[in-house]
This record gives structure tokens, sequence and C-alpha cells, in this order.
């Protein structure tokens, strides 16, 4: 941070550091506010204390005595203005009390802190080697036996945003003091300062109605809720710097430079009818469709961009029509973009043709057959490319994305080049030093990479002297293999301390420095019985739904079917983990009896 315009100091003993804080900051604006339980009767009795509190006055800060840091938002005198940065230099209850004691103390201290912090301010707690209980920890101490700072913390939602060394040396009049509550030092070797900082506000699914125009016909829908804060985010629009723009960008840079690559900028609509999805070859099981009947606008939703607190309840009412009915007259939310590149390619067939038999300049491609013959290309093969965003109705599963941004590209190139294995190759020379490979499969090659498997996928199709290449590749797992991301939904954050890694454009490679760290797993189990009509992927949408997009993995524990009442019970384990946002114990509790509410009212189970 910036340096700070205003710094409260808590829990000081013999306020040795306050007073070399002061002295550093003796010429600048930054007053020091320096606090400490005792009364200054008791305070004075430590060693130096009188002196150091001089120099604390002297500097131009205050000295108040009788402040319980657990307790700040009592203290008038600490509430105007907020602080830019609260420091707890080595908290603990005093005496032999365990960590569960400690623990409590650090809760109710960042539940205090953040009531006289300012909205961008930091707070940064210094502790003993081991105690934080987080891997910067060396060694590192069993979580059961650690202080859980990271936790604590997330119970007034905070977030740890760094770790660093204790540098005592850079605080010469500093004199640690204190240990077992008394005026004896303690070793601060390999201390660490935890730096926290706030967290956004979780962002509450809504229900949004969207209107389009579908093969000439206006559609208005209700986009299910757990889908909502994937639509219009603008990630791929021309001056972004999100990082599915920057895969994209890079690789349109890398293929040109052997391919000519048109970019079709205009817009389609997320819907497509379930006939014209079934004719598509290649296309996505069905079993992964978002299935979407055109419904009446319901009070409280918003059109587009708006935002409502009302839930869809009709949603599973429509899904269980769509799949009694049949899919006639169903519309789907795409699922991929090569329905939309097929029509392009029937519009244009002429234009299509014409840049393959031509190219669109004068170089020559050579490139390897899989069976190692070389192939020879007189002319640039030409690419026709198109992104968006797509649809996926899967279950809760931690590569599983429910929404992405596609990149599919389709040339027509002579048979003679064998197109599958020369784009292939440019494609693994772009990705492959980010450990991306190509894995040959029947009909085509996978793009693949570690640890979130399938990236993408090549097919081609023979005609004649001419072959149909096409390319679909997922720009959100691109990316977060590319920049080393620990999670793909930090891609939809909305913390503005992700994209601002991104707005230098850094290449591919740049690792990305999280702006949480260490965040807690956190598992429940849930256990219902349900009538026969219960859908799994509609539970899987209600948990997205209910917990905020916070689980990350969902795994059937138990299943059991009562053999007289044609019921069957089901027992799940859920994972909750957030690299977005503060995720207490308390706040994930909270978004699971949200669940649990949600399960009895929309798919009408019985919670067990």
């Amino acid at each position: 941070m910036s340096l700070p315009g205003s710094i409260l100091l808590v829990g000081e003993g013999n306020f040795s550091f306050s007073a070399s804080l002061s002295q550093q900051h003796n010429e600048t604006a930054t007053r020091v506010t320096a606090t400490c339980l005792q009364s200054e009767e008791e305070a004075l009795r430590h060693e130096g204390a009188a002196e150091n509190i001089q120099i604390i006055n002297s500097s131009g800060g205050a000295v108040v005595f009788g402040v319980d840091c657990t307790r700040l938002g009592e203290c008038a005198c600490l509430q105007d203005p907020l602080f830019d940065l609260v420091v707890f230099n080595f908290p603990h209850c005093g005496r032999k009390s365990g960590v569960k004691k400690n623990r409590d103390l650090l809760k109710n201290f960042f539940l205090s802190c953040v009531q006289v912090l300012a909205e961008d301010g930091e707070v940064h707690v210094s502790l003993c080697n081991g105690q934080g209980g987080t891997p910067a920890d060396q060694p590192k101490r069993e979580w059961h036996n650690s202080w859980q700072v990271v936790a604590m913390a997330a119970e007034a939602h905070l977030i740890l945003t760094d770790v660093r060394p204790f540098e005592s040396e850079k605080y010469q009049s500093y004199k640690c003091t204190g240990y077992r509550s008394q005026d004896k030092g303690f070793h601060v070797e390999k201390a660490l300062v935890h730096v926290f900082t706030r967290s956004l506000p979780y962002t509450p699914a809504r229900t949004l109605t969207v209107e389009e125009t579908v093969d000439g016909q206006k559609v208005e829908f209700n986009l299910p809720a757990e889908l909502s804060d994937f639509m219009f985010r603008g990630f791929l629009s021309a001056n972004s710097v999100h990082p599915v723009r920057l895969v994209q960008d890079f690789l349109h840079k890398g293929l040109t430079e052997k391919w000519a690559v048109h970019m079709v900028t205009e817009s389609v609509p997320f819907l497509l009818t379930a006939e014209r999805l079934q004719a598509c070859p290649h296309g996505v099981d069905a079993a992964r469709w978002y299935r979407i009947r055109p419904a009446e606008r319901e009070l409280g939703a918003d059109k587009q961009d708006g935002s409502s607190d009302k839930a869809d309840p009709t949603r599973s009412k429509d899904q269980a029509d769509a799949a009694s009915e049949g899919d006639s007259g169903i519309y789907v939310l795409r699922p991929s973009l090569l329905p939309q590149i097929d029509e392009l390619f029937t519009k244009n067939a002429e234009c299509v043709n014409s840049a393959a038999s031509h190219g669109e300049n004068d170089k020559t491609i050579e490139g390897h057959s899989n069976e190692g013959h070389s192939n020879t290309c007189k002319h640039a093969p030409s690419l026709f490319g198109m992104s968006g965003l797509v649809f996926r109705n899967v279950s809760v599963n931690l590569w599983a994305l429910p929404s992405f941004h596609q990149l599919v590209l389709r040339g027509i190139v002579p048979s003679e080049c064998n197109p599958t294995a020369l784009l292939g190759q440019r494609l693994e020379s772009l990705l492959g030093p980010y450990g991306v490979s190509l894995v040959k499969e029947e009909g085509g090659l996978n793009v693949t990479a570690k640890p979130v498997g399938v990236v993408g996928n090549l097919f081609a199709s023979n005609h004649g002297d001419h072959t149909s290449i096409t390319a679909c590749l997922n720009l959100d797992l691109l990316a977060v293999v590319l920049f080393s991301l620990p999670d793909w939904r930090l891609l939809w954050s909305h913390d503005p301390r992700f994209l601002k890694q991104f707005a230098l454009r850094p290449s591919p490679g740049e690792a990305f420095h999280p702006f949480s760290l260490f965040p807690e797993h956190i598992s429940f189990d849930i256990s219902f019985w349900t009538a026969s009509t219960y859908e799994e992927k509609e539970f899987h949408a209600v948990v997205r739904e209910a917990s905020h997009g916070t689980v990350e993995r969902v795994k059937l524990i138990d299943r059991f079917s009562h053999p007289e009442l044609s019921q069957t019970s089901y027992c799940y384990r859920l994972t909750y983990h957030s690299h977005t946002h503060a995720l207490s114990h308390s706040q994930a509790l909270q978004f699971h009896k949200q669940l649990e509410s949600l399960l009895a009212s929309r798919l009408q189970v019985t919670i067990r």
C-alpha cells in the first residue's frame, strides 16, 4: 500500500514498536495512534514505556490507554477518521492460554478492527513462526494445532493478501516483551506479518430476463439463476485486458504467422432451437444442454443486465416439461458455436471456397503429417474464427465450467496439405511451452493440459480435393493454464485486484499472483429423500445458486432406495472453497442452510 495517512496499533506493551514507527514517520503526514489494554498506571510499569510514550507524543502521535482490541467500535476517539492501517503485533491471551483462546482473540479482533478500518485499508498481524497455520510457516503446524489466522479473518470478511517476514531490525528501538504476561522477551526469528484486506461482498443470484431474435422470431426467456453472473461481462470486447481476451489475441497473432485468420465480429443469439442443434455434427451431448422454454416476464425479473433478488421458481418445471414432451418448440442456451460457424460457411460459401482455392497471400506453408511425411501448401490457408460465451449443464466439479468463452476456427484447405496435422502443429508450437499437448483420437485431435484436462479439439471433414478443418478451444481453461491461475472461477471475479494484474497485457507464462492466499476448504454433508422425478443436474444447479459459486466439488457418498416407499435417499459431500472472496465457516454454513431451503422448495425433497 502507499504511505498510510493513519496507523492504529493495538495491544502494545512497552510501546517500543510504536515509538520506532513514530520516528520513521516523524517527517511525514502519517498519524500514529498507539493503544494498549492496560491502564496508564499499569502500562508505565513496563521498562522503557515512559520514554517510548514521550517519543510518540513528541512525534505528533497519540497514546490511548484501556483500549480493548476486541471492542474498538466502542472507543469514540478511534471512530473518525478511519485508519488506513491497523497493526496487532504478536497477539496473545496471556500466560499459558491454548490455541482455541488465541483463535477467539484473533476472530474478535478482526470483527472489531473492521469497524475502524478505511474501505481500502490493511490489517497487519504479526505471529511467531508456526502460529498462523499457513504454508508460509516453516515448518507448518498441523491445522488443528494452529491459530488458523486466515479462517479467523474470514469471519470479518477479510482475505490474506500477503505474508512477509517480520523485520525487527527495521525498528531499532523495538524490544519485544510479554512472554507469558511478563516483562520477558520471546523469539521473533522467522516471525511473519500477515497482511489482510477487505473482501468484496458476494453477488446474489438473480433472475435475468433476456429478449433475443432467433430465426426471425422474438423470444423472451428467463436465464437460469446460477448463470446470471456470467452474462454481459464483455471479456472479449475490443479493448478488454481480461485474460480470455489476451489468450485469444495470443492465438490470433501466432496463427496469422502461418494462416490467414478472419475473425467474425457479428453477434449471434444465445439461444438455438433444439432441432437446429441436433442437426449439427460434432455437437454437444444433449444431456449437457440448458433447455429453455420461452416464458412471460415475471414480476421482479429484469431484462438483460438488470438485477433482481427473486429466484426463478419455474425453472425445474420447465426442464421437466421439456424432458417429457421432447424437444419440439424448445430452445437451448448455445452449448457451442459450431452451429453458428456452420451457418457462416453456408452463407459465405463462395467467399470461403475462393479463399481456400487461392489463399490470401503468397506464403508457402510447410508441415509434417502424423506419419512423418512432409506436406506443403502453396498459399497460406484461410481460417474463419468466431468467439463467444457458451453454456454447459454440467455437474459441479473442479474443472467443470457451466459457462466459458469458446473460440471456433474453421477453414477449407486443399487435402494435400494434411490440414489437421498442419493446424495441430501450429497450435502445439504456440501452446506446447505452457504444458499443452495434442492427443490423437478417433476423428481428430484432443487439446489437453494438466491439471485441467481437455481444453479443445480439432476435427476434419473431407470434401474431395478439399478438407474442412475445425478447431474448438476453451479460452477460459487456456487462460488458467497460460497464466497459472489456481481456479477458473477467478476469471469471473468482480474484484479490481484481479484485472489490475493484466492491465499491461502480460504475455502468457507470466504467473498470476493471487490476491487471496491460502483460502480454507470447508466441507459439509447434505442428505435428503427424493421422489422418482429427481434429476441430479437440477440438484447441481441449485448448489451453484445457493452457494454463490463457492462449492468446488460435489461427491455422492451414499445412496439408498427404500424398498416400500418408492423413495431414494442421497447423501452428498460438498466442498466449499473460494479464491475470490472471504469464505468463513459461518458463511459457508449460511450458504449450506440456504441450499437446504432451496432444495426443499424447488425440488420437493425432504431434508434428513
